[in-house]
């Protein structure tokens, strides 16, 4: 069997990878032209991510890249701690979460790849699918075709492949906020090593976790209406942070900023395969930053994916039983992330509120039982 991936993005590679563990061989087609080094901020790998790393042989060189962040302390724009609970629960090594550098991440799962001699070819943007049976055949937009036993889609949340399975099927959602990050030098902002700082300001949202090395890694995520794009976004988060009882508006005036970007998820996907052809990654479950899991869910889907096509009888049982086993879970993430991001845009009736409730809840979802669905869940291959 050969498997056309399309996406190289963070899902591709690994499934390429857990494919080839399994005895498939992969091919990976990327839409643009080269490769996504020095794209994005970072992002946050859970314990879940890195017991599914480990099976792929990454979990030490990730680790080695990013910042051990086992702990989130939530505070309100007024300073009061409002709560901590865990991110993540240890592995049975005693492995915690970690944030990394979305490049540095890349880096490692597209160097693996080439390492293991799956082919990457860039500049491949998949515009029709044509299942003929007994094989699929890719048409990519500069005119070329590629030819497998299946296709995998890990082109993300705007998955083209998904509007082919599926006319109907929904599009993109976005969450109310958009995103920023950085990683800068400041003294006026300090914490505890492993310790996300997570503060629920009066007009936006604030997160830091500070490194070994006195680096600030931040993002904000501020409520707006989609497409209401100023021509610098500095002032706007300036002044969103401005009334807070903290510093991190100063941050922002002087922190290096990536762009910032909306948003979005996906309501759940009713169709995730098709004949030949099946979603994986955000293609099928797009889930906002806010949970900390996109990326691990991939890694989740990758191994799954490869486990079903190896020991399955065929690719129709495979992706039926892959749907089977990911379906209600990447769905119970997707729900729990947006509750967590429309908790970030709340108005000044629900901020009130929120800051009464948080206590009680972090409370109540600080034992390990209330996050054993999220961070047991230990995917095999």
């Amino acid at each position: 069997m050969k498997a056309l991936i399309t996406g190289c993005g963070i899902g591709g590679p690994t499934t390429a990878i857990a494919l080839q563990k399994a005895g498939i061989e992969a091919e990976i087609f990327e839409a643009h032209g080269t490769g996504a080094e020095g794209v994005g901020s970072f992002l946050n790998i859970a314990s879940n991510g890195l017991a599914a790393l480990r099976i792929l042989g990454m979990h030490h060189e990730v680790m080695a890249a990013g910042i051990p962040t086992p702990l989130m302390v939530m505070y309100s724009g007024s300073g009061k701690r409002l709560g901590e609970v865990a991110n993540g629960l240890p592995l049975d090594d005693g492995t915690v979460s970690h944030t990394i550098l979305r490049t540095d991440l890349y880096r490692i799962v597209r160097d693996h790849t080439a390492a293991r001699g799956i082919t990457i070819s860039y500049g491949k943007r998949l515009v029709a699918v044509d299942d003929t049976g007994d094989g699929v055949v890719a048409h990519f937009a500069d005119g070329t075709t590629a030819t497998g036993d299946i296709l995998i889609s890990a082109e993300g949340v705007h998955s083209r492949t998904r509007a082919i399975l599926d006319p109907q099927a929904p599009g993109p959602r976005y969450s109310g906020l958009y995103s920023f990050g950085g990683v800068t030098t400041f003294d006026g902002l300090t914490s505890d090593l492993g310790t996300y700082n997570m503060i629920f300001g009066k007009k936006a949202f604030f997160g830091y976790t500070v490194a070994a090395s006195g680096e600030v890694w931040w993002f904000a995520n501020l409520p707006r209406q989609e497409g209401d794009v100023p021509d610098d976004w500095r002032p706007v988060l300036v002044d969103a942070f401005r009334h807070d009882a903290n510093p991190t508006a100063e941050l922002v005036r002087h922190s290096p900023i990536a762009l910032g970007y909306p948003i979005h998820d996906l309501p759940p996907v009713p169709v995730w395969h098709r004949g030949r052809v099946v979603l994986t990654g955000d293609a099928a479950h797009a889930t906002s930053p806010s949970s900390g899991q996109g990326a691990s869910q991939a890694i989740e889907d990758a191994i799954v994916l490869a486990r079903c096509l190896r020991d399955a009888s065929g690719h129709r049982e495979a992706f039926a039983a892959f749907e089977a086993e990911r379906r209600e879970r990447a769905e119970r993430v997707v729900a729990y992330s947006r509750t967590i991001s429309n908790s970030k845009a709340a108005g000044p009736v629900a901020r009130v509120i929120r800051d009464l409730m948080m206590p009680m809840f972090l409370k109540k979802a600080a034992g390990q039982e209330s996050l054993a669905w999220l961070y047991r869940h230990h995917v095999t291959l």
